[in-house]
């Protein structure tokens, strides 16, 4: 069996493959034989006549993307445990712990002030164009599920219809997002949260949406998990180029450029590059935004993180403690939402397991101390219900919520494309066989219509069912697990509600080897 843990020289992210698929040299992901006259296939040969624009998957624009890298311990190293004994959250009755009984709702902030119906969260998605392409589905199915959604980075200076002098005074885009949530919001459950990077915090994003936009929830960003660069998209438009350029962003190439305008009036490329910048994290300019935002109005503030190295993860969670935030997301390694490079989201930073392992024991060290400590969320590939149980309890008690990105917005585009087809009348035969309209295909359509009344289930758009009804399955699921767990709110879920399935996963997180689990009381049970 290899050990080759990477595909490195060619993959559908990056439209590539090799000429001897099944013969590759395992190290450097070649053909075993490299043929002169062949047209390049390959990641190589691609980027012989591409170059830097190879760097980045594709087709942009139309597409979320993820590592293929096989990482040596993930969450599947883990099972989760079933007991047959009693119940906690519920009495201990056969017709009482049934899992609809399980109770989802969480709430964190420093006054238990937000509260989400489901214990997930949407981390930033911003300036892509799979982000706007489909935010009605994702901000009005996550406000109706009262869930969290952030609304990521760099949002205000893509928008061409902002007003901007220096700081935003208005906008189009942001003005859109934040209204979309916040309209269908359901009894004050879930939040809209504006996050910011550098560009951002220069033009006054979140002073703006505290203050313009009644928004109480914002988020200061380290980073994320596909990469360890600021973000990045792709701008077609020399005009849209020019005006990003002069708002401060790095373009590549330079759009103002003579020589660069002549070569792309020519065709010589199509996509100039837009890149943000790194930040630069001290605890004085830290501690001094808290401040600002705080004076500024706002009731929340939340910090983001990437798979940085385990030096910045305990700054970012000491910083979060001293500075009482509300919430802390720490995002593994591996997946993305935008245009990150491909071989950056593969081979750079902390994987999931590992990160949020060693989240877990810096948490127990500030809490151990008695110090404060913020609500936790682990992000980085999760998409169905056993692995957010399982994120819940590596991190238990201190993680909240879990992230996702890549699977709302799948479900939001699915949900996007069915409503296309019921409109043109097309629906594929492998849908067509649950019904043509969407009362029939979206099985929650029917209790949200008896919910929001005809006129306005009428006017939520079919990404939003998606989303909602994707929801709704990992609402079931979960609850299920939990269930078949004994444990019958968030707050009982712990850490021996999983067990690692080889030495290997049992060393990194702590969790206990799987037929190390319950010794003790199998000795009390055997009356030793």
């Amino acid at each position: 069996m290899s050990m080759t843990l990477s595909r490195i020289n060619a993959s559908a992210a990056t439209l590539t493959k090799n000429r001897t698929e099944q013969s590759v040299v395992p190290a450097s992901g070649m053909c075993v034989t490299c043929v002169d006259g062949c047209i390049g296939m390959c990641e190589i040969g691609k980027s012989a006549y591409r170059g830097h624009e190879v760097i980045y998957p594709q087709p942009f624009g139309v597409i979320t993307t993820a590592a293929e890298k096989t990482y040596p311990v993930d969450y599947s190293h883990f099972n989760i445990m079933g007991g047959a004994v009693g119940a906690q959250g519920v009495e201990a009755d056969s017709d009482k712990a049934i899992f609809p009984a399980v109770n989802l709702e969480v709430a964190f902030g420093h006054d238990n002030g937000i509260r989400f119906r489901r214990p997930w969260i949407i981390p930033g998605i911003g300036s892509t164009d799979i982000a706007k392409n489909n935010w009605e589905g994702l901000a009005i199915g996550a406000a109706l599920a009262g869930t969290g959604l952030t609304i990521g980075e760099n949002v205000v200076g893509m928008d061409m219809q902002a007003v901007i002098n220096g700081r935003v005074t208005d906008t189009v885009d942001l003005k859109r997002r934040v209204k979309l949530y916040k309209d269908h919001q359901q009894d004050g459950y879930g939040a809209i949260v504006v996050q910011a990077n550098i560009e951002d915090t220069r033009l006054g994003t979140q002073e703006y949406a505290i203050e313009k936009l009644g928004v109480e929830c914002v988020e200061l960003k380290w980073g994320q998990g596909a990469k360890n660069i600021g973000g990045e998209v792709k701008i077609r438009d020399l005009k849209k180029a020019q005006v990003l350029y002069e708002r401060g962003y790095m373009v590549l190439p330079n759009p103002t450029d003579p020589n660069v305008i002549e070569e792309f009036h020519r065709g010589s490329f199509k996509e100039f590059e837009r890149h943000s910048r790194v930040g630069m994290v001290t605890e004085e300019s830290f501690a001094r935004r808290i401040k600002e935002l705080r004076k500024a109005g706002a009731k929340y503030i939340f910090l983001k993180t990437g798979a940085y190295r385990p030096a910045d993860l305990a700054r970012a969670i000491v910083f979060a403690s001293r500075y009482k935030l509300d919430l802390l997301t720490v995002d593994g390694a591996g997946g993305g939402t935008g245009m990150s490079p491909w071989r950056m989201m593969n081979e750079w930073g902390i994987p999931p397991v590992y990160l949020h392992s060693l989240l877990y024991q810096y948490a127990k060290r500030i809490s151990d101390k008695g110090e404060y400590l913020p609500a936790l969320a682990v992000a980085g590939g999760f998409t169905f219900e056993d692995q957010i149980f399982k994120g819940l309890a590596l991190g238990a008690p201190f993680v909240k919520l879990v992230g996702m990105a890549r699977a709302p917005i799948a479900a939001a585009m699915v949900g996007k494309t069915i409503g296309r087809t019921i409109d043109d009348r097309q629906v594929p035969v492998y849908i067509e066989r649950f019904g043509c309209s969407r009362e029939e295909i979206f099985v929650t359509a029917g209790k949200l219509r008896q919910e929001m009344g005809n006129e306005a289930f009428e006017k939520v758009p079919t990404g939003a069912l998606g989303l909602y009804t994707y929801y709704e399955r990992l609402d079931q699921g979960l609850r299920q697990l939990m269930a078949g767990s004994r444990k019958f709110a968030l707050k009982y879920i712990s850490r021996d509600d999983i067990a690692a399935l080889t030495r290997e996963a049992a060393e990194i997180s702590g969790i206990q080897y799987i037929t190390d689990v319950d010794r003790d009381e199998v000795e009390k049970i055997f009356g030793k």
